[in-house]
This record gives C-alpha cells, structure tokens and sequence, in this order.
C-alpha cells in the first residue's frame, strides 16, 4: 500500500520512524514531500497513485481528488476538515478521518495566553521597558472576577470553561447543545446575545459552517461592552475581520487577540486588522507544540492502521 504524506507532520525523523515502524514493519510504503508545495497540478502528480493520502491544513479540491484513482482513505492531521473536497471524497467512495484532540489543551492554554497578555498589556510594556519607559498609561486588569464568554463548549470550548473557572472567573456559554457536565461545574448557558452583552472575555470555539461565517459581524460587535476584549483561536472567519478592525478603531471593544485571521499566514501588509489598535496576532500557533505534534502523528498514522483492519476511527465520512 502506497502512503502518500502531502506534508511533513512536524516530528524528528526518530519519532517519525518509531511512530511510523507498524505500517512500514507490514510492508507499506511511506512518501513524505516537505517543500510545502500546494498548487494543484503538483497535488495531482504526488496524489495519482496514492491509495491512502495524509495531509494536514493543505487544501485538497475536487480536480485534485478526482485524478487520485487508487485512494481509498485520507487521515487528516488536523481537527478541521473544511479545507478538504469532502464531496467529491463521498463521489469516489473515499473514506476521511481527523486527528480529533491532539491539540485539545494546546489550544486552550493559548487562549488564555492571549488573554493574560491584553489583560496586563505585556506585549507593549515589553516594549516600552526596553526603551526605557515604565507601565504607565497601560491597562492592567485581573482575570479573576471577569465574566468570560465561551462560543462553543466542544472539547476545546469545555477546555477553556474548565479553565476559566479555574482562573476564578464567572464563565457563561453558548452551544447548540448543553453539556451538563459543564453545567454541574458551573458554566451557566445563554442565548448568544447575551453572552456578547455581559462578557468581559469573549472566546471563539466553534467550527467554520454556512451559519458561522461572520457570525461575529459589526452587529454582534456592537453588543459587547466598550470594555471588553475578543479572542479567537478558532478559525478566523468567524469573525469578520474588517468589521472586527472598524470596531477597534471606534472603541467599540477595548482589544483582541487573534490566532487565526481570514487567511493563513504571511498576511498581506495592507489587511486592516494589522492596524487596529491593542490587538495581539499570532501566526496560528495554537495547534503547533512540540507534544501536540507527536500527538498528532500518533493519531494520524494510527487511523491508519485502524482504517486498513476494519475499525476505522475519528471518522469524517
């Protein structure tokens, strides 16, 4: 069986080896490609004998799925799959799984490093320390005693309301579903609305849908206090990013703190939320720890192996 990898899964070669050594022990051969090529006519030169596909945040369109005659699996190593053709998967009988988990906490403990840093300005202060300067003129604000707004209570959603409690906040939630867990630890749920209306923090933890695309647009801005603040962790547009920046601007909301943005990165230098103030950008970092990495190598090469006996796990389709 020929196991195509479209991208490097970010491990030593050793790892690599070891966590790889029950597919290569039974015979399977293994292509790994990291020059981060993507156009589609590469795609389709890598892809056209492949019978089982690894690929991570690439995205991977019908034409390219469709030249694939011999694939029958694609294991994502990563937890979305909106960038994957998914369709024409289901067209040609190709079965898809996600390494669902492998950065449930790494994300979470960004979250709230973005949080921290906007709450105490540690980004600028660092700054302004080093030429000389000292804190005033700077917001510096607890954590604790702040109510923090949790958009979605999946398992990184749960992560960061486990977490906020723990942090002594009052946290409340919105989700299509209620998790009573969270609920007897106590997450108090609310409409949207009112989440947006009475939250210090507010947090993004939910997947990119027909329904979610913008749905923190200038309106729902305009219901948050002029004092709060705004993280996603997400997928950036879940927020729409210019009215996000206008927001900014006008005072609006007092900062964000963005690991995602409508694209992946570099950013373009004329894209509007470069220039808002009190905004913390990262280069979508909250996946990328080294543990989260073996993670996920572990779980993507293991849907494998589960897929090839009959068992297939963290399915997709």
């Amino acid at each position: 069986m020929k196991i195509v990898i479209l991208e490097p899964l970010g491990i030593s070669d050793d790892e690599f080896n070891l966590i790889s050594a029950p597919l290569t022990d039974n015979g399977h051969e293994i292509v790994v490609y990291d020059d981060g090529l993507s156009d589609d006519e590469t795609l389709k030169a890598r892809i056209k004998d492949a019978e089982v596909l690894v690929i991570a945040n690439m995205p991977l369109s019908a034409e390219v799925i469709d030249v694939a005659d011999k694939l029958k699996y694609i294991s994502i190593a990563f937890t979305g799959y909106n960038h994957i053709d998914l369709a024409k998967c289901q067209e040609k009988g190709i079965k898809v799984s996600n390494a669902a988990g492998y950065s449930t906490n790494s994300v979470a403990e960004l979250t709230f490093g973005l949080i921290v840093a906007l709450l105490r300005s540690i980004v600028p202060l660092e700054a302004v320390l080093r030429a000389g300067g000292t804190k005033l003129g700077y917001r510096q604000s607890d954590l604790s005693g702040k109510t923090l707004g949790v958009l979605g209570t999946g398992d990184i959603g749960g992560a960061v309301a486990k977490l906020g409690l723990a942090y002594g906040c009052r946290v409340i939630a919105y989700n299509r579903s209620e998790n009573k867990d969270l609920i007897n630890s106590g997450v108090e749920y609310q409409p949207l609305d009112e989440v947006l209306k009475n939250s210090d923090i507010v947090t993004l933890h939910i997947p990119l849908t027909n329904d979610t695309h913008h749905l923190i647009n200038k309106d729902k801005l305009a219901l948050m206090k002029d004092s709060a603040i705004i993280i996603n962790t997400a997928v950036g547009p879940i927020i729409d990013n210019d009215a996000l920046a206008q927001a900014l601007h006008n005072g609006t909301i007092a900062g964000a703190g963005l690991d995602r943005v409508d694209m992946e990165p570099p950013i373009p230098a004329d894209y509007p939320i470069l220039e808002a103030p009190n905004t913390l950008l990262v280069p979508h970092i909250g996946f990328a720890t080294e543990e989260a990495m073996v993670r996920r190598a572990n779980i993507t090469l293991n849907n494998i192996t589960q897929w090839e006996k009959g068992a297939q796990e963290n399915i997709v389709i």
